[in-house]
């Protein structure tokens, strides 16, 4: 039961994935931004392949999962709060901590 409830999970969020692909341009929200030359992916409003292409140590996996609790426990409060995320850790979250933003 506990598989079948992930793969649902993962199906609905590919959907998720897919509807905002389907956006025209205009009318995303912006998930990343330059600063002091550097960019930076919001992870309050970036899709999971944004993620997983904008952070070291994490792939699509990963990123769904990222996606998932913002959509089940809204918008991340602090980048710290990334670490609530199965497979974040502390050493994932220093390496990109520059490359974050909320």
């Amino acid at each position: 039961m506990k598989t079948f409830a992930r793969i649902l999970s993962f199906v609905a969020l590919f959907a998720v994935v897919g509807a905002q692909a389907a956006q025209p341009a205009g009318s995303r929200k912006v998930s990343s931004v330059q600063v002091q030359g550097e960019s930076r992916v919001s992870i309050n409003t970036a899709s999971a392949p944004q993620l997983a292409s904008a952070l070291t140590g994490v792939g699509m996996k990963k990123a769904m999962e990222i996606v998932e609790y913002r959509r089940t426990h809204g918008p991340f409060k602090s980048i710290e709060e990334l670490m609530n995320v199965n497979g974040i850790g502390a050493a994932t979250l220093l390496k990109n901590k520059n490359r974050l933003s909320l």
